[in-house]
């Protein structure tokens, strides 16, 4: 067996082990001393592996808990993906209108496609995900498909606009474009706007109330013809009653945002 040559400084620190520890020979230190090394080695990668687990789930963003259904999402605030491919389904005309293989977590901040049967450019605030827990074939049967993906975007586009309005939702993203993105959406898809949830624009003819000023105002007519904005609106403040108040004012486009973001103004008849 080759033989190794120790400095005699080497030789007096394996001694001093072998006293301390009580071993019988100056080979069972050395044993010692890898065995350690190799347990520090497993040791620091554990925790390296740990660090990198930590700093992983730190900086992808929890699902959210408060959306209406557990198996539909709006791209938007999907985190992850069943078996790495994601559903899209058109919520105007209940199509598939694709289906994409990613990696989680999902990271699809933009995104836009077109559905090929009602031809409507759909981006990640409007694609509706089917997950595989969702019962299609029962809901497609019972014709509620539709009915569900609406409320799943309606739902959706309720909470960004509450997230934006407090500033938790993306600081990348104009407050005024969004809201003239889903008032947009709603008119392409021609949607009742149910009266228990805040409203994202005004219609022509629609009576609407501030609950937290309790006033009333019909819109009459679109003021302007801003085809890549929101409009301004002539609209008849009203009482509890239906009658007229005073003289018809215009209302800003500006102020219209503020009035969608602070989530009080429902169409009339809420209760």
């Amino acid at each position: 067996m080759a033989t190794i040559r120790v400095r005699d400084w080497t030789k007096e620190q394996i001694e001093e082990i072998r006293e301390a520890e009580s071993h019988s020979s100056h080979d069972s230190v050395i044993k010692a001393l890898l065995k350690d090394r190799e347990l520090a080695k497993f040791a620091g990668a554990a925790v390296t592996t740990e660090e990198k687990d930590a700093e992983k789930e730190e900086e992808t963003p929890a699902e959210p808990t408060d959306k209406l259904f557990d198996n539909l999402t709006v791209l938007s605030e999907l985190v992850s993906a069943d078996n790495g491919v994601l559903f899209f389904w058109c919520p105007n005309c209940s199509n598939e209108v694709a289906h994409v293989v990613t990696e989680n977590p999902v990271s699809m901040s933009v995104f836009e496609v077109e559905c090929q049967r009602c031809l409507t450019r759909l981006d990640q605030h409007a694609i509706v995900c089917i997950e595989i827990g969702y019962p299609i074939e029962q809901r497609t049967v019972e014709e509620t498909l539709h009915d569900d993906l609406k409320k799943c975007v309606i739902d959706y586009w309720d909470r960004a606009l509450v997230r934006l309005a407090d500033g938790s939702f993306n600081d990348d993203v104009d407050p005024e474009s969004l809201v003239t993105q889903f008032d947009t959406y709603f008119r392409e898809f021609g949607w009742e706007w149910p009266t228990d949830v805040p409203v994202v624009g005004l219609e022509v003819g629609r009576t609407y109330r501030n609950e937290a000023t309790g006033e009333r105002f019909e819109v009459l007519e679109a003021s302007s013809g801003n085809h890549d904005g929101l409009n301004d609106y002539r609209v008849q403040k009203r009482t509890a009653d239906g009658s007229e108040t005073e003289e018809a004012e215009v209302i800003e486009a500006n102020t219209i945002t503020n009035l969608v973001l602070s989530r009080n103004l429902y169409l009339d008849g809420y209760q």
